[in-house]
């Protein structure tokens, strides 16, 4: 599942996934990785991380990637314009990777281009995450570039299910509250 997306059902009800869209960045043996896609918070990347803040991607604003070390943990993406590996950059999805956020962003690459930042991150324990699949708590679809800096987060869990089309495209019009339909 590494590299893909994991999209919430819209039954899920932990208030740390719920209509969520996690990148997966590792999966193995020992455990998985994510950041949630879509929970952009109040905090401008100006005050975060104020050398970075020209780069920002819209929304300018750090992400919660998780509710793990939510205040110890940082990770960055980046869109770069060549696709080539270097110490600060490793790439994932096309032009996006991860970016070492305590590199000065003019040391990093000359051709950074946008960066999010996330904190925390989402993790899983050895065969946790394979178990959620299987009981049918995430869909696993393909991720494209744009999903990972999109500049509309809270749409993007729609957006992604309707381009599945079929089932999951009719899933993305499931409410919120299935009470008040």
């Amino acid at each position: 599942m590494a590299r893909r997306l994991l999209v919430a059902v819209p039954t899920m009800r932990d208030p740390n996934f719920e209509r969520t869209v996690v990148f997966v960045i590792e999966h193995d043996d020992e455990g998985a990785v994510g950041l949630v896609l879509n929970r952009p918070t109040d905090a401008t990347i100006d005050e975060a991380l104020p050398d970075w803040a020209s780069l920002a991607s819209a929304p300018a604003v750090a992400f919660v990637g998780g509710p793990v070390q939510q205040q110890e943990a940082v990770f960055g993406l980046a869109r770069v314009q060549r696709v080539e590996d270097s110490d600060a950059w490793q790439p994932l999805v096309g032009r996006i990777g991860t970016v070492d956020l305590g590199a000065d962003p003019s040391v990093v690459r000359a051709d950074l281009e946008a960066v999010r930042v996330f904190a925390g991150y989402s993790g899983w324990g050895p065969g946790q995450l394979d178990d959620e699949v299987r009981q049918d708590g995430w869909f696993v679809v393909d991720a494209l570039p744009d999903d990972l800096l999109t500049s509309d987060p809270d749409g993007l869990w729609r957006r992604v299910l309707r381009r599945q089309g079929g089932e999951l495209a009719m899933v993305a019009n499931y409410p919120r509250d299935i009470e008040n339909n």
